[in-house]
Parts: structure tokens; sequence; C-alpha cells
């Protein structure tokens, strides 16, 4: 079984962007985001780490800004936690082994798939496309993945 953790070497390589939404828990601005418009198939794990957090086939436009999914694919990697900043009480997410700041769950997602919204911030996130799954190991989440 792979071991994630937050990696030093993925830690220098963050731009200045991904290093205040990750490690700051900054927020990208709306509508900036590399991964906003992203139809690929694959999956979405975390910069830092590498834990795989979210699949193409949970992604759907929920015209928010961010990138939006309706549920984890490994609820093992995904630490949920209370937020009160800003005047607000949300739930942050966080990518469990990495503790990078990813965005926020919200109750208002499509409730025949759970209701849930996870709004994500694309400088979180790296993509791995389906066709490069199983080279970057992690084959065991293709079944998870739909051509869109």
């Amino acid at each position: 079984m792979r071991v994630y953790t937050k990696d030093p070497d993925a830690l220098s390589r963050l731009t200045p962007e991904q290093h205040r939404v990750t490690q700051q828990s900054g927020t990208e601005r709306p509508g900036t985001g590399e991964y906003l418009n992203n139809k690929v198939p694959g999956i979405y794990v975390d910069i830092v780490s590498g834990e795989p957090l979210f699949a193409s086939a949970d992604k759907y436009d929920s015209h928010c800004g961010w990138p939006s999914f309706t549920k984890p694919i490994e609820l093992a990697n995904v630490a949920e936690l209370t937020d009160r900043t800003h005047g607000m009480v949300r739930v942050e997410v966080r990518s469990k082994h990495g503790d990078s700041h990813l965005g926020h769950v919200f109750p208002d997602g499509p409730a025949d798939r759970g209701g849930l919204r996870y709004c994500i911030n694309s400088a979180s996130l790296r993509f791995v496309p389906k066709d490069k799954m199983e080279a970057e190991g992690y084959g065991d989440y293709i079944n998870q993945v739909e051509d869109i």
C-alpha cells in the first residue's frame, strides 16, 4: 500500500499561488483555476502528497467559479474541519496526509448524487489523465473514472 506524506520536494516546486492556497489556507480567484473547465477523464491528486482526492466522474459544473465534485475518490484521504474565518461557519476540506488546504464542502450539491458540493481550488491539485494513471501508480482507481 502506498504511503502519502507532505513531500518537501513537492513543496519546493510549488508556485507562490499554490503555496498560498495549500499551506496558508488561501483561495484562488473564482474562474481562474487551471482545472475549472477540465473535462478529460482522470483523477485529481494532492499537489503536495500525491494522495488521490477526486475523480473526473464526480466532477460537475456548479457555476461557482471553482472545480466542484460530488464526493472524494477516497474518503480516507480527506479531512473535514470547522472553519470560522471571514465571519462564517463553513466546512474546510484538507488532504489527510499532505495537510494541504483544498477548499470547502457545502450541502448544496446535486441531490441525486448525495447533495454535497466539494468546492476545490485548482492550485491544490495535480491532474493525472486516465491514460497515465497506471504508470503513475493510480491504476486501482481507473474503474472510478469515466470517459466524458
